[in-house]
């Protein structure tokens, strides 16, 4: 491709609402442009680099027996009735009406279409396992997207269903996708970890994210360097408490008062208390109502952890305008004795003994509270959100380690949520009907490129692995109105071509500076950089994107190398 007939409109600023580097350098590149909020043009440079990674995914997912469809985007409600998401997935679900005044949605994904094509064509366990695949657009309504490509509204997704006849096939073609994915992004020369993960909207029973470590990522995941063990940082385990040893001494049960101390920090140094001994108390609704949980007060609860304890469909911190309606709950003073809300408790609570707690009046709290005397737990769990130099869980020597990621892959076991609601159903070998047991499996694919610059820059822009290029090799002639230069750079442009290396020629007449600087922002690995100079002692300078190193080499012959020296960048 000849650099005067693609379309690479680049930019030498940054534009003043891109946050992240992704962002800011695929505008300045010409990869990209906004049309509304969250939703981007992909322009031919952006593309080329989108295929490489779709390239990556068909090769890797047929490897393992994937069949490609292409689902509708627009859905129609009745099957997300059908799947109870309809009210459940809320506003990202954009909704529309058709002129019949029938309700629709632009699908954000699509478990309720694919179980809708395997119900109507699959009856026999002899049909099973099922793995299908597409890479279409998808769409959600994000209250605040972001970040480009990283969080836009409209986006590009690989998403993968199985359908199985039992646990055990079910957790093979899992573990299968878990060595795909791991084989993708492994190709896309990417820093990542395979965490522990909440299943979120889309449901299921067990569930694992691919995180790229950056800088720049939303999530945080912990993860042990010993013994390999990693979680987002929703799921992440803390380690049981050591058991529980009264204590010779056991306070009695006191009111203090604490006037107008409300936080942690405030009672701690108020009452002269460290602050593991006062507990926290904090309110949160669900579908049922208020409910309470305690954590030690130099520990966070965490809200996805306590929603699986509990076992509830969804979980949010208690809006004020909602405790405005118990007057007998005191903001800074709320604690578990004689509240008439259900109590959960971070496991470590259970060895706490003589420990401060709000009391359920202004300005004061108890001490020497003790479990069990003075209170009910409706239930114990790990409830907390862990911290670095947090003891690992799994082994006895690791501690966590706690970094932030860009979420670019998840797969879930669905178990028969989707099946069971469709009925989507087979008779097994004995006849008898049952539910089929899914699987789900998503890529975005926007977002491995957009988490690849993240990982892959520096201050002279984009530095891509070789696999995601939009082009492998640049030549850049310093003035290719030169014959002799323009002779010499048609030829190797020739030969790199039938080689079967994407080369893009920069034939225009702008100075070499100009040139340069467009190459190193686009990120291209390899720059072949052919002057009068050079050439007339039958030299060309090849330049390595990576390291930013230039060296002479004599041609033509380092031409025929040039294959060698991409597989070793």
């Amino acid at each position: 491709m000849y650099f005067s007939k693609l379309f690479i409109p680049t930019l030498k600023e940054s534009p003043a609402d891109a946050e992240v580097t992704s962002h800011k350098l695929m505008v300045r590149a010409g990869m990209i442009r906004q049309l509304a909020s969250g939703i981007y043009s992909i322009l031919p440079l952006g593309l080329r680099v989108l295929r490489n990674v779709e390239k990556i995914i068909r090769e890797e997912i047929d490897q393992i027996g994937g069949q490609e469809v292409f689902l509708p985007s627009i859905q129609p409600a009745e099957l997300w009735v059908e799947s109870k998401r309809w009210d459940f997935y809320g506003k990202e679900l954009l909704r529309i009406k058709d002129r019949n005044n029938r309700e629709f949605c632009y699908g954000p994904t699509h478990e309720e279409v694919i179980t809708d094509i395997i119900r109507k064509e699959v009856k026999s366990y002899r049909q099973l396992p099922i793995l299908l695949y597409q890479i279409q657009t998808k769409f959600r309504d994000e209250v605040r997207p972001r970040f480009g490509i990283m969080r836009g509204r409209e986006f590009m997704m690989k998403d993968a269903y199985s359908f199985h006849a039992d646990e055990k096939d079910t957790q093979h073609t899992y573990h299968q996708m878990a060595q795909a994915y791991t084989n993708i992004f492994n190709r896309c020369g990417l820093k990542f970890k395979q965490v522990q993960a909440d299943a979120g909207a889309i449901g299921g029973s067990f569930s694992h994210e691919f995180t790229v470590l950056a800088d720049s990522g939303e999530d945080e995941i912990g993860f042990c360097e010993i013994c390999g063990y990693a979680s987002n940082l929703e799921l992440a385990e803390s380690k049981p408490p050591f058991p529980n040893i009264t204590p010779s001494i056991q306070q009695d049960l006191k009111e203090v008062e604490t006037p107008g101390k409300k936080s942690v920090k405030e009672v701690a140094e108020f009452l002269n208390f460290p602050e593991r001994q006062i507990v926290k108390t904090i309110l949160f609704e669900n579908e049922n109502g208020l409910v309470a949980g305690l954590v030690r007060g130099d520990h966070e609860i965490n809200p996805v952890k306590m929603k699986n304890l509990i076992g509830c469909e969804w979980l949010h911190p208690a809006e004020q305008e909602i405790l405005a309606k118990y007057p007998e709950l005191h903001s800074g003073y709320v604690g578990p004795i004689d509240l008439k809300l259900p109590v959960y408790a971070d496991h470590e609570i259970s060895v706490l003994h003589n420990f401060v707690i709000g009391a359920n009046k202004p300005s004061t709290h108890f001490t020497g509270v003790q479990v069990e005397r003075d209170f009910k737990i409706e239930k114990l769990g790990d409830i907390r959100t862990v911290r670095a130099d947090d003891p690992c869980p799994r082994c006895e020597k690791g501690t966590y380690h706690v970094k932030r990621g860009i979420e670019v892959g998840h797969i879930f076991i669905l178990g028969t949520k989707y099946s069971s609601a469709m009925k989507a159903v087979f008779l097994d070998q004995q006849g008898k009907e049952n539910s089929m047991i899914m699987g789900c499996y998503g890529i975005g694919v926007g977002r491995t490129a957009a988490a690849a610059i993240e990982q892959n820059h520096d201050e002279r822009g984009i530095v891509w692995p070789r696999n995601l290029a939009p082009f492998q090799v640049i030549i850049i002639p310093v003035n290719y109105s030169n014959e002799e230069l323009k002779n010499v750079c048609d030829s190797i442009y020739n030969r790199l071509k039938e080689m079967g290396i994407e080369t893009l020629l920069d034939d225009r007449s702008d100075r070499l500076g100009v040139k340069l600087k467009d190459a190193d922002l686009i990120g291209i690995p390899l720059q072949i950089i052919i002057g009068p100079k050079n050439l007339a002692t039958r030299q060309v300078e090849i330049k390595t994107r990576k390291t930013n190193e230039s060296n002479l080499h004599s041609y033509p012959e380092i031409i025929e190398d040039i294959p060698n020296i991409l597989k070793g960048l």
